[in-house]
């Protein structure tokens, strides 16, 4: 069946999931979600110009356009697999509890410089997204960076079967997906699966020597690239935080970035130490760094009037928020506010590490907290003068009525928080 399946996919080398975003020739894949089944698109699929449509509801299939299946997820993954074993390319794959997409995209820009790549589209890290990644490698792409998320053990797994790295890098283990890993050995586990793939399969793994638990995870390899320290495989230094980094190069050369956070220093050592194995010069290097600008509410600099925002909503953890916190006490400004939502998939941990982000808020003391969110109710009773708002609608109407002039502005919560619209009332 994948066979045959596969036989279409390269007469009609694109694959589409959405019929709001049907390409012409494409093939589509009748998915199913909590809340829909694609099989009742199918038909306008076809309509809008698919050449071919996947499902598995034999009541749906009107004529050959339609290649039945018994799960198409399943077959959607079976593809993906199938193409993967076709390719003779490098696939790089990455995890990790934090900066998955940033230290993807440094790859992918560092890469780029001397091969054609394919990377990760956004954070499409899933059981669809990697598929999907995988299967959009054409024959003249020359190394694949294939991003992979988990929230639960197995996850890592089932994505390294799927895309089958042949060299692989955990960013680091930390106290993200709490909930689904059932505390922060499941995280360990969850994300060695990735380094399980490449033993298996005598793989090249990166190892960030500044992580305990990953390089105690080293001593499983026989010669496990290491960063970023002096004598390790690869070495650069920190050089400077404010308000962007600057890092020094294994050569010497100092590399002025557009990325706020000492946080994102790791992320950057990692691409360069992959950069340094594939043979990318270091003047190539270098330029790619400098170049590379965050997006997508990843410590992203806004000026807006007489502030700058730190705008780092995508999503946040324990760590992740320390961490962003830890940068802008760092930061030479008149004065700092924060505005901060709830951390997300915390389980049982939810209401300690809430009350302990209100103590590292005590510590760093900023000139202003904000607070939004259902779980930072705890963080407002430990931190005294916060504002506390538990929707979006009443703090945007707060900062309104209540403009922050000549201010450094840190946005940061969880995806779902949706803390990115308040940008527009700053």
């Amino acid at each position: 069946m994948i066979a045959a399946l596969y036989q279409h996919f390269l007469d009609h080398p694109e694959v589409c999931t959405d019929t709001r975003r049907i390409a012409k020739g494409s093939v589509f894949f009748a998915l199913k979600g909590p809340n829909f089944d694609a099989n009742a698109f199918a038909a306008e699929a076809l309509y809008k110009g698919a050449a071919l449509a996947v499902v598995d509801d034999p009541s749906v299939v009107k004529d050959d356009r339609y290649f039945l299946v018994e799960d198409v997820l399943k077959a959607l993954q079976d593809l993906a697999r199938h193409h993967r074993d076709q390719l003779k390319i490098p696939v790089i794959g990455l995890t990790g509890s934090n900066g998955k997409t940033t230290t993807k995209e440094l790859i992918n820009v560092v890469l780029s410089t001397r091969y054609l790549t394919v990377a990760t589209h956004g954070n499409l890290n899933n059981h669809i997204g990697v598929p999907l990644t995988i299967l959009s490698i054409k024959p003249e792409h020359e190394m694949a960076i294939v991003e992979m998320g988990a929230n639960h053990v197995g996850e890592i797994a089932l994505l390294s079967s799927i895309a089958k790295p042949s060299h692989g890098l955990i960013t680091n283990i930390g106290k993200a997906h709490l909930e689904g890993f059932g505390g922060i050995e499941g995280v360990i586990r969850g994300k060695s699966e990735l380094y399980q793939h490449l033993i298996q399969c005598n793989g090249v793994v990166w190892i960030n020597s500044h992580s305990h638990e990953l390089s105690n995870m080293a001593k499983r390899f026989e010669a496990p690239l290491m960063y970023p320290d002096n004598g390790d495989y690869y070495h650069c230094e920190l050089v400077g935080v404010e308000p962007f980094l600057k890092v020094k190069n294994e050569e010497g050369d100092l590399i002025q970035t557009q990325l706020t956070g000492k946080y994102n220093f790791d992320n950057i050592a990692s691409a360069m130490a992959i950069g340094k194995y594939f043979e990318v010069t270091p003047a190539a290097m270098a330029t790619a760094i400098a170049n590379y600008s965050p997006q997508n509410m990843r410590s992203q600099i806004i000026e807006r009037g007489s502030n700058t925002i730190i705008l780092d909503a995508y999503n946040a953890n324990p760590d992740s928020m320390a961490a962003a916190l830890e940068n802008l006490s760092l930061q030479n400004a008149q004065r700092k506010v924060v505005v901060l939502g709830d951390m997300m998939e915390l389980g049982e941990d939810c209401d300690k590490e809430h009350r302990n982000l209100g103590h590292i808020l005590n510590d760093m003391k900023p000139d202003t907290v904000f607070l939004c969110g259902e779980f930072v109710r705890i963080t407002h009773e430990e931190v005294a003068d916060s504002f506390y708002f538990n929707d979006r609608k009443g703090l945007m109407e707060h900062l309104q009525t209540h403009p922050i002039k000549d201010s450094l502005i840190l946005i940061k919560a969880s995806r779902s928080i949706g803390l990115e619209q308040v940008v527009d009332h700053l």
